[in-house]
C-alpha cells in the first residue's frame, strides 16, 4: 500500500537511485537486499532459469505479459518458466514452490493475492532468489526485493480528474451523482487505485460538488471481487434499482476497463442514459468503446514497457550490476519499504487516442 511518510530506517538501508543485487547463492548464506546484507555476486550464466508466476487471465494485459515475457526472456538468454495460476491462489503457491524446486535464479512474481505467498517468498529467499513483484506489490513480508509497476497511486489520481473532466464535459454544471467501483480486495493495486481516485474526488464530495447517491464511499463498499465483470455488472444493477428509480446517473468511478464495461451494460439494460465511466488497461473493446463516445476514458499502461522494464532488471541481477530504481519510499508493504522501478501511466480520452496508441499497431487502427 503506498505511504507517503519518509522512513528514516528505509533511506539508510536503500540507496535513493539503484541497488546491488545478487543471483542464485548456496542456500543458509545472506542473500540480496530483502535481508540486509550484502554479500558478493555470483550472477548467474546465459541459459538460466526465470521464473515468471502470473495471476489469472482476467485482463488482456495479464495474456499479452505472457507472450511477451517469453520472448523477451528467451531473446535475452535466459530459459523463461511463464504460469498462470487460473485456479487461484493455491494453485499459485504450488507454481511457485516448483519453480524453485527447479532451481530458478529469479522469480518474477504477479501475484493473485500479495499477501497468501509468504511460506513461498522465504523458500525463494532461503535458496537464494532474487524475487521481483510485477505490477502488484508483494505484502507483509521482507523476502521480496523489488517491486515492478506503474505508478498506480497515479493511475487512481489521473481516473479521479478524468471523471470530473467528463461530468464537466459532458453533463454540464453540477452537482453530479455519482458512484465508486473498486479493484478485487485481494489485488494490493485495488487500495492504490482506489485512494489515489479519492485523493482528487473527495474534495469535491465534501464541497458537494459530487453527490455519492448509495452513500457507498468506502473501499470495502466499493470492491469487485475478483476484478470480475458479473460482479460488478450485480452490484450496479442493485445501485440503480435502488437509488436511481427518479435519480439521475452522471458518472462511475471505475478502476479499469472490464469493470467498466460491466457497469455500462448495467445501465444501458436499465434504460439510463450513459454515464461517465473511467478505466484503465487500454483494452480493445473499451477503446472502441471510447471512439463510440461511450466509456469515457481509459489508463494507457504498455505491457511491453513494464515486461522490458522487468527483463532489465533481471539481466542486472545476472550480470551482478546496480539494478535501477526511481521510488524508495512509497511502497510500504507493511514490513519493509520495497525499493521499486515505477513507469508514467497515461489517461486517454477520445480526444488524445490517437497520440496515446501511436506506436500501437492494434490499437493506432481503431482510433483514426
Amino acid at each position: 500500500m503506498r505511504n507517503f511518510a519518509k522512513s528514516l530506517a528505509a533511506l539508510t538501508a536503500i540507496s535513493a537511485l539503484a541497488l546491488t543485487s545478487c543471483g542464485r547463492e548456496d542456500p543458509g548464506t545472506a542473500t540480496g537486499t530483502a535481508g540486509g546484507t550484502e554479500t558478493a555476486c555470483e550472477g548467474f550464466e546465459e541459459g538460466a532459469a526465470i521464473g515468471v508466476a502470473l495471476p489469472q487471465k482476467t485482463s488482456e494485459n495479464w495474456v499479452l505479459a505472457e507472450q511477451l515475457f517469453n520472448d523477451g526472456l528467451t531473446e535475452a538468454g535466459y530459459e523463461p518458466s511463464v504460469q498462470f495460476a487460473n485456479g487461484g491462489v493455491a494453485e499459485q503457491q504450488a507454481q511457485i514452490s516448483s519453480m524453485i524446486t527447479n532451481g530458478v535464479e529469479v522469480l518474477v512474481v504477479g501475484a493473485i493475492d500479495g499477501a497468501q505467498l509468504g511460506n513461498q517468498l522465504q523458500q525463494a529467499k532461503d535458496a537464494g532468489i532474487t524475487v521481483l513483484a510485477y505490477d502488484r506489490l508483494l505484502t507483509n513480508t521482507e523476502n521480496v526485493d523489488y517491486y515492478v509497476a506503474y505508478d498506480n497511486f497515479k493511475v487512481g489520481e489521473l481516473q479521479g480528474q478524468a471523471l470530473l473532466d467528463g461530468l464537466a464535459e459532458r453533463k454540464g454544471e453540477g452537482p453530479y451523482n455519482i458512484e465508486l467501483f473498486a479493484g478485487s480486495p485481494d489485488d494490493a493495486n485495488a487500495q492504490v487505485f482506489f485512494d489515489g481516485a479519492m485523493s482528487v474526488l473527495q474534495p469535491k464530495i465534501d464541497d458537494g460538488t459530487l453527490n455519492v447517491v448509495s452513500g457507498q464511499t468506502s473501499f470495502d463498499q466499493a470492491v469487485t471481487q475478483g476484478w470480475k465483470a458479473e460482479n460488478a455488472q450485480r452490484r450496479m444493477d442493485t445501485l440503480l434499482s435502488g437509488n436511481y428509480a427518479s435519480e439521475e446517473l452522471h458518472g462511475v468511478l471505475s478502476p479499469n476497463d472490464t469493470l467498466a464495461r460491466a457497469v455500462l451494460t448495467s445501465v444501458a439494460a436499465a434504460g439510463k442514459d450513459t454515464p461517465v465511466v473511467t478505466g484503465q488497461d487500454s483494452e480493445v473493446e473499451s477503446v472502441k468503446s471510447i471512439m463510440a463516445g461511450e466509456q469515457y476514458s481509459t489508463i494507457n499502461k504498455d505491457t511491453s514497457n513494464l515486461v522490458e522494464q522487468t527483463i532489465t532488471m533481471v539481466e542486472a541481477i545476472g550480470a551482478c550490476e546496480e539494478v535501477e530504481v526511481n521510488d524508495t519510499e512509497s511502497y510500504d508493504n507493511g514490513v519493509k519499504v520495497v525499493p521499486a522501478y515505477l513507469l508514467e501511466p497515461q489517461i486517454v480520452t477520445q480526444e488524445n487516442a490517437a497520440e496515446a496508441y501511436a506506436d500501437d499497431p492494434t490499437l493506432a487502427e481503431l482510433v483514426k
